[in-house]
Formats: C-alpha cells, structure tokens, sequence
C-alpha cells in the first residue's frame, strides 16, 4: 500500500475504501512512516464532532491532511506526529479527555472513528509484525 500518488489520487483511493481497508490502510502507512498527522490552528488540534463522539481527525501523510485543509480549515497546518509521541502523550491524553480519533476524513467520506487505546494496539501490533520480517 504504498503511498506515492499524487494527493488527488490518494483521496479518490481513500474515497473508494471500506471501513477495514481504510483502517488496514491507516495502520499500514503510520508504521511504515513512523508518523500521525493531524491538523493544528492557533487554538491547537482540529476536533470533528460525530454524534456519538469528540474527535481528533488524524491521517496517515501530509497530502492527505492538507487535502482537507480548506473550507472552514484552510488556516490549519498539518502537523507530524512521531508514533513515539503518539504512543507516550496523545494516546493517555486522549482517553484521559474521553476524545476518539477519525480516521482519514477526507471531503466526500467521514473517515472511521475509533477510540485511541484501540488505535494504540494495532499500531503496536503492526510494529511488532513488522519487526518480526
């Protein structure tokens, strides 16, 4: 799954995946890049609200939280986060503010929200497997 189209081809991929391939897809590419990003403005992280949930919107590449910057976002940067950090800080930080993250939103598709201890496992697993080639 490697991830060297151009940003318009990444998010017409990303529109056409189902849930499980959005996820496999997500994990893939955030192990294989050792990095989240996600959108910062003056205030901090951008937050979705679903029905359900507060969230955190977080991307596997740069072209693809930038592609979401417009409209009311257009001010945001994306922002790397290394998976350390993510791992150390934004996982405990999340689940201690009851905040979800969403998965890839990009402009025709809401992206898949899951809950940042169970992000956290399947990133370490994915290292793990990895590691293990």
């Amino acid at each position: 799954m490697p991830t060297d189209n151009t940003p318009l081809q990444e998010v017409t991929a990303v529109e056409k995946m189902n849930a499980e391939q959005l996820y496999a897809f997500f994990i893939h590419e955030a192990v294989a890049q050792q990095k989240i990003w996600i959108l910062t403005d003056h205030y901090g992280s951008v937050m979705l609200n679903t029905d359900d949930e507060d969230c955190v919107p977080v991307w596997p590449n740069v072209e693809l939280a930038e592609a979401w910057a417009t409209g009311e976002w257009a001010d945001c940067n994306a922002q790397e986060i290394s998976l350390e950090t993510w791992y150390s800080r934004w996982t405990p930080g999340l689940e201690e503010d009851g905040f979800a993250v969403v998965i890839c939103p990009v402009e025709s598709q809401d992206g898949l929200v899951a809950y940042p201890e169970d992000l956290d496992k399947a990133l370490r697993k994915r290292e793990r497997k990895v590691s293990e080639k």
